[in-house]
């Protein structure tokens, strides 16, 4: 089922409103899953009660909370980004499909699923603590910059 564009749009706009890059082709989602180095976190997100009271504001905390955060943020919208949303799914192998959902990949290799009845259960807070977790267990500090100019 595809959702009217124009309806769907805020919902777009809270995940890339906090730095989401959206993947709108099956094209865009293999080019991104390709990548072997560094954390990537996909969304995928929905037009659903659990995603826009507990997914999108729980992904929000955590991300304004993290001391390490994903190298990456990256969502595909199911219901508006048919042909992403499908290969993103294929991309996660026999993990049933769910939406929304939140995937964590890591030099290429998925880390780390959070599916919908683990969303639907908790709340944005809980969900924040959860992915808090993940991202320090699997997202590496960034060194710091090296200063810049002479001495």
């Amino acid at each position: 089922m595809q959702y009217d564009p124009r309806a769907i749009q805020p919902f777009r706009d809270e995940l890339t409103r906090i730095g989401f890059r959206e993947m709108r082709s099956a094209e865009d989602v293999d080019e991104t899953v390709a990548k072997t180095k560094g954390t990537n976190l996909i969304v995928i997100n929905s037009v659903c009660g659990c995603a826009a009271g507990k997914a999108r504001p729980g992904i929000a905390m955590a991300l304004k909370q993290a001391p390490v955060k994903p190298d990456e943020l990256t969502t595909v919208f199911a219901g508006g980004d048919i042909e992403a949303t499908a290969r993103v799914r294929e991309h996660l192998g026999t993990i049933p499909p769910s939406s929304p959902s939140m995937a964590l990949y890591k030099d290429g290799q998925l880390v780390h699923f959070i599916p919908r009845y683990q969303i639907e259960n908790r709340d944005a807070s809980q969900i924040a603590e959860h992915l808090l977790d993940v991202f320090g267990e699997f997202c590496a500090a960034r060194p710091a910059e090296p200063p810049q100019g002479g001495s």
